[in-house]
């Protein structure tokens, strides 16, 4: 009996990824690994603003790497979207935040 509920336990957990789940993404990876890195480091400083994060995001990303990035943070959105090819990335962080990124 005791086994039946642990494993019912087991089931009904959560999985919350920690690290950076990226979904797809068409970058070169030295452009990739560098803004992974600044979306990693807005979502954790900016944790409780996605409006804040989003904004350090796209500002770090128009000095880094050129004008006109576009970012879109949050729990709950679908997108369709034009963009130049290979700058597009799309993860997720801290298990349901969703953070795309792109270029117009």
């Amino acid at each position: 009996m005791a086994e039946e509920k642990g494993s019912g336990e087991e089931a009904s957990k959560r999985v919350v990824h920690t690290y950076p789940l990226v979904k797809s993404c068409d970058m070169v990876d030295d452009m990739k690994n560098e803004a992974i890195e600044l979306i990693v480091t807005a979502c954790e400083k900016f944790a409780t603003n996605n409006e804040v994060a989003a904004k350090v995001i796209k500002d770090n990303l128009d000095e880094k790497f050129g004008p006109s990035w576009q970012v879109a943070v949050g729990e709950g959105f679908g997108f369709n979207i034009t963009y130049e090819l290979k700058t597009l990335l799309f993860l997720y962080f801290g298990g349901n935040l969703g953070i795309c990124i792109w270029k117009r």
